[in-house]
Formats: structure tokens, sequence, C-alpha cells
């Protein structure tokens, strides 16, 4: 169990959102912008050097549900910008057969392009951290990642009960809650009524789910995709903080620190009681750790930033 004792997931949901969606009531903004004719929503708050944070890739994901517990936080010494990818949220729903993490990353490239953000720190967490990795780890990467923290992706998801949940969604209830099951070390989560509803309700908008279950798909013939473990960590030469749940049920135990032994200039943590998405479970823990992984960037690249300018 985590610190904050037995309050259910939405009595902790509530403290952080608020009853409204405007910056004042929730600590952000929600927007909208079109992105090569896609309608691209997004979040955003705070001032400063550019942070983006990408959410997992589950059935009912989206910016809101994955990060509304982390950017108030950061929103305090950064500008943060939490769009929802192609499929998610509020963004258009768009069925990809061939490609689907490559349009995603594409899209946020351009979304950022957009937007005139030419370098970024990133955050991503499942599906969003695995995205980073694989453009970070590709011959030519296409986003503009200064460092980035990777949490819960970049490790072997096990074939078990709670793999299966995410890709065997059926769109009822009973199929979210496995998925939630799946995501989180508390029970709490689960049996939280209002918390599965209102993942389910983001899963069960029109086009959400055969835009999310086009990844189950793979054309006969084309290639199989890298596992995660055979990525060449190698090529990642930005700073980078990898971060692991410690009560993961989808990725096995010490995941992170074998990650990060291949990345030059990386390092590991575990979120203790945390499961799949500790920046929901665990913010207390994770974001005094995003912070401080910042800061030092900022920091270091000051002396650098004041010689240029001198």
């Amino acid at each position: 169990m985590s610190e904050s004792g037995p309050e259910s997931a939405a009595q902790r949901h509530h403290a952080v959102r608020g009853l409204g969606t405007g910056a004042v009531a929730s600590g952000y903004e929600h927007r909208s912008i079109a992105v090569d004719g896609l309608r691209t929503h997004f979040l955003e708050a705070g001032a400063g050097e550019p942070v983006v944070l990408l959410h997992g890739g589950e059935f009912g994901a989206s910016a809101e549900l994955g990060w509304e517990r982390v950017i108030p936080a950061l929103a305090q010494r950064y500008r943060v910008l939490a769009p929802d990818m192609l499929g998610y949220g509020d963004s258009a729903k768009v069925v990809d057969f061939t490609d689907g993490r490559g349009m995603r990353i594409r899209h946020i490239a351009r979304f950022l392009a957009v937007l005139g953000i030419e370098s970024a720190f990133f955050v991503g967490n499942s599906m969003g951290a695995v995205n980073l990795l694989a453009d970070t780890t590709a011959t030519n990467p296409l986003l503009p990642v200064r460092a980035m923290v990777t949490i819960c992706g970049g490790g072997q998801i096990q074939a078990n009960e709670h793999m299966r949940a995410l890709y065997d969604f059926d769109a009822t209830l009973p199929a979210m809650r496995a998925i939630v099951t799946a995501l989180f070390a508390s029970p709490a989560y689960p049996a939280d009524e209002d918390y599965v509803r209102r993942r389910f309700d983001s899963a069960t908008v029109p086009g959400a789910w055969e835009a999310i279950a086009a990844a189950r798909f793979r054309r006969p013939g084309a290639p199989t995709p890298p596992a995660p473990g055979d990525r060449p960590f190698e090529r990642i030469r930005i700073p980078t903080l990898v971060l692991e749940g410690g009560a993961d049920k989808l990725l096995p135990r010490g995941w992170a620190a074998e990650v990060a032994a291949r990345i030059p200039a990386a390092e590991s943590a575990v979120i203790a009681d945390a499961g799949h998405c500790p920046q929901i479970e665990r913010p207390d823990a994770v974001n005094p750790l995003l912070l401080d992984f910042l800061d030092r960037q900022v920091r270091a690249a000051a002396p650098a930033q004041y010689a240029h300018s001198g």
C-alpha cells in the first residue's frame, strides 16, 4: 500500500483535479490545435523550459488520466505539455494497422513543431516511454529530446493474465476493471467504481476502441518489431532516468537497472509499492524524482548557456 492510506482512488483524483477543467480548478488548461488536419488535444500549465508528458497505451488512457497528479508539481517550475496521442482522449481517432507507434511519434514531433518547440524534456509512461526509447535509438530520431524519463517502459512485458487483460478489452466494465487491476499495485483502484467508470468512458468514446485495437493486428509478412531488450540503447546519448514500479505486475523485477546500465548517461530508481503507473499511484515519490532530475539538467546547461551568451 502507498503512504496515502485507505482513501479511494477517486478521492485522491478529486483532490488534485478539482471540479472544473480550467487552469484555476485543476492546475492546467485544456487546449486543442490542428496538427496536419488532425485534432490534437493537450493539457498545458506553467512557464519555463518545456516538459512533454507522454501517456500510456492501454485502453482508456489519456493525458489527463496519466498525468493529472504530476502536472501541478512540475508546472511550478516548468512549462508542461501533455498531449493526447492519436486515438486517445480527445485527440483524433486514427486507425493504423502498419505502424501505429511510428504514426504517434511522428504526430508528437509535428505537434511540437506547430507549437514552435525545438527542444524539450520528455517524460513517458508505458507506451509513452517505449515510444521515447524507440525514437532515441532510431537512426534518424524525430523528437527534440533534450533529456528524458522513462517510467515502466523498456522491459519485456510478461505473458500473464495481466498482459492478456490489456489486449482483451471487450468494451465492458468487468474488462476495464481487469485492466485497472493490471496497472496498479493497490486493490483500491479496481475497487473504486468511479475510477473504473472514468477509464471505461475514455475507452468507449466513438473510434477509441478501433484506434487502439489496431495494434493487435499486423499485415502478413510485415517484420516483427524488436523485443524491448533488443533495442540499441547504447545509441542514447542524452541524460536519462529510468523508473520502475516495485510492484509492477507487467514487467520483471530489475529491468530498469538493466536498461540504464546500457545507456551511457542513465540512472535508475525503483518506486516502492507502485505498479505500472507510479506517477498515478505514488506521485509523492515520483514528483520529487522528476523535479530533481529536471533541475539538474537545467543547472548543468546553465554554464554553457552563459558562456555562449557572453
